[in-house]
């Protein structure tokens, strides 16, 4: 199967959305893209996610629309039946694995601990998301799980800023990084799209070690 890690190559951060007016959905999308951010993850937290979803599937073609905060095989069916064309959990279970499986689009599962990634590597997955990443352990926690477990690859995701997404895009074993920094809530609640925009470039050109 396609990773996420496949659907942009060469975007290096999600956009993490929180959509609280659907009707926000597409300037807010047209804005990432044209920023060089198409891989937007909206999660599902508000009644507006899934009609925010369908909506960027719908109207923003460039854009390749995601669900975050899946937790259970009702919220995957939901949000593939949106348009959703990858799939973000903050944890993961058995069924709900099974679900993301069977779902037919890629999906990151998420994981913090060395225990978590080694069963996911069990079941043929390698790709997921490392959350809360700060919280978590970090860049020295990432680095570490290099050597033992060079197959697995991450998302990093929580707490993630312009201060240390390069050095998560360092690593060898960091795909892209998610974040909410290029969506600052005074922007979103003055629909101030051009900012979001510009933020969003300055987000597309992190990439490599700090300083590089």
């Amino acid at each position: 199967m396609t990773s996420v890690f496949d659907l942009a190559p060469e975007t290096p951060v999600v956009p993490v959305v929180v959509i609280e007016d659907a009707s926000d959905a597409v300037p807010l999308a047209r804005a990432l893209v044209a920023g060089g951010l198409p891989l937007i993850e909206v999660t599902l937290r508000t009644p507006a996610a899934l009609d925010a979803v369908r909506a960027i599937a719908a109207e923003v073609p460039d854009a390749v629309v995601g669900a975050g905060t899946v937790v259970s095989a009702a919220g995957v069916a939901e949000a593939v039946g949106a348009g959703a064309r990858f799939l973000v959990s903050p944890g993961w279970t058995e069924r709900l694995l099974g679900a993301m499986r069977e779902s037919g689009v890629p999906f990151l599962p998420g994981v913090s601990t060395a225990s978590e990634v080694v069963a996911l590597l069990e079941q043929g997955v390698d790709a997921m998301k490392f959350f809360p990443a700060e919280a978590a352990g970090g860049v020295p926690y990432l680095k570490s799980l290099a050597g033992p477990l060079p197959r697995a690859r991450f998302c990093p995701t929580g707490g993630v800023s312009p201060a240390n997404a390069r050095n998560y895009l360092s690593l060898p074993n960091v795909g892209c990084v998610g974040g909410t920094w290029m969506l600052p809530p005074d922007a979103l609640a003055a629909r101030d799209w051009a900012r979001v925009e510009t933020l969003a470039r300055e987000a597309s050109a992190v990439r490599g070690p700090a300083g590089g």
